[in-house]
C-alpha cells in the first residue's frame, strides 16, 4: 500500500499539501499513538526530528528539508532571507548548493523554537515586525514575500559587500523593484545595516544621479589624488549616437560611467567588472562601476582608473614610436 492509501483522507490531504511532511500533533488527530509508532518503527515512515514525521524512509528532498525545518520550529515561523528568495527565483552565486545551504527562518520574537532537526543547518532570526503583510498568503512552504526576503537577506549577510550584492542582484534579476524594497526598510527601524541598505537602494535606483559629480570628486578624485576630469562631456558612441558621459579624462581618453542596476553575477563582481571595463566607446576606454561600489569601494575605483591611465600612456608611447 502507498502512504496515501494508508492514511485517512483528511490526513492524506495534509501530507499532499506539505510534500509528505507533517507535525506529529496533526497526525495524532487521525491516527492513534500505536498506529503512528508502528508506521515509524516498521520503516515505512521516518521521524527526522522530534514532532515531525515524513511518509517515506529515504533521503529528504530539498522541499521536505524546508518543511521539516519550518514545521519543527513552530510558533508561526516562516522561511525567510536567502532561503525564501531562492524559492521565489533568486539566483545567487555559482556553486551555491541548496543541500549545503542553511535554512533561514524568521520567528516571532518572544516565542521559543520548538525543535531543530539534526542534519539540517537552521539559522533562526527573531523579529518583532513580522505580520501578515510580510508573509506570502499562498506560496508553500510558508515564507516571506520577496521584498522582505531580499531586505532580510541583505541585513543578515556576513559583510557589507555581500549585503549590497544581494540588493543589486534582486533588482537586476527583476524579482523586485527598489520602490518595493524601500517600504520594508522604512517599516523596520531596528533593521541591521539600515542606513547602508537605504543608501545602496538609492544608488541602485538612480545610478549617477544618486552619486553626484561632487560625491565622485570627493570620494575618488580628491580622495586618491587623481587629476580633475572633464565635465558634461558629449561624445558619439560606436554607432554614432550622442552620449553624455558621467566622467571623462580627455587627454587619456578614459571614461567612467556610473551605473544603477548592474548586469553581473553578484559575488563574481570583481572578475566580471574587469571584462566589462574592456568595452570601448569608439576610441575611448570605458570603465563602468555601480554607484554603490563608487560610494563604498572608492579605492578599487581609483586603482582601476589609474590602470586605464597607464594603458593610455603606453598606447601613446607606442603611437609616438
Amino acid at each position: 500500500m502507498t502512504w496515501i492509501e494508508e492514511c485517512p483522507a483528511e490526513l492524506a490531504e495534509v501530507f499532499r499539501g506539505q510534500d509528505q511532511v507533517a507535525e506529529v500533533s496533526t497526525v495524532r488527530r487521525y491516527l492513534t499513538a500505536g498506529e503512528l509508532r508502528w508506521q515509524v518503527s516498521s520503516g515505512r515512515w521516518q521521524q527526522p526530528c522530534r514532532g515531525i514525521v515524513v511518509t517515506h524512509s529515504g533521503p529528504l528532498t530539498e522541499v521536505q528539508r524546508l518543511w521539516t525545518a519550518v514545521l519543527g520550529a513552530g510558533g508561526a515561523a516562516v522561511i525567510a532571507g536567502l532561503t525564501a528568495a531562492k524559492l521565489d527565483g533568486f539566483r545567487w552565486y555559482a556553486g551555491d548548493r541548496a543541500a549545503e545551504s542553511p535554512v533561514y527562518l524568521l520567528h516571532p520574537a518572544g516565542r521559543p523554537v520548538r525543535h531543530r532537526p539534526p542534519g539540517i543547518p537552521v539559522v533562526v532570526h527573531y523579529s518583532t515586525a513580522l505580520g501578515p503583510a510580510d508573509v506570502h498568503p499562498l506560496r508553500e512552504p510558508p515564507r516571506t514575500r520577496i521584498a522582505r526576503s531580499i531586505i532580510d537577506a541583505a541585513s543578515w549577510m556576513a559583510t557589507d559587500r555581500g549585503a549590497q550584492a544581494v540588493l543589486a542582484a534582486g533588482v537586476q534579476q527583476r524579482l523586485v523593484r527598489v520602490q518595493d524594497l524601500l517600504p520594508v526598510v522604512e517599516a523596520n527601524q531596528r533593521l541591521h545595516r539600515r542606513r547602508l541598505i537605504g543608501e545602496t537602494l538609492g544608488d541602485i535606483a538612480g545610478g549617477a544621479q544618486a552619486l553626484s559629480e561632487l560625491d565622485f570628486t570627493r570620494l575618488v578624485v580628491r580622495g586618491y589624488g587623481l587629476p580633475q576630469p572633464d565635465r558634461q562631456a558629449c561624445r558619439p558612441d560606436s554607432q554614432g549616437r550622442r552620449r553624455y558621459l558621467d566622467v571623462l579624462w580627455e587627454d587619456a581618453k578614459v571614461v567612467v560611467e556610473i551605473d544603477g542596476v548592474q548586469h553581473m553575477d553578484p559575488l563574481e563582481y570583481w572578475d566580471d567588472m574587469n571584462r566589462a571595463n574592456d568595452l570601448q566607446l569608439k576610441d575611448y576606454e570605458v570603465l563602468r562601476f555601480p554607484a554603490w561600489v563608487v560610494r563604498y569601494h572608492p579605492g578599487f575605483v581609483a586603482a582601476e582608473i589609474r590602470r586605464a591611465f597607464r594603458k593610455a600612456a603606453e598606447r601613446a608611447r607606442h603611437g609616438a614610436a
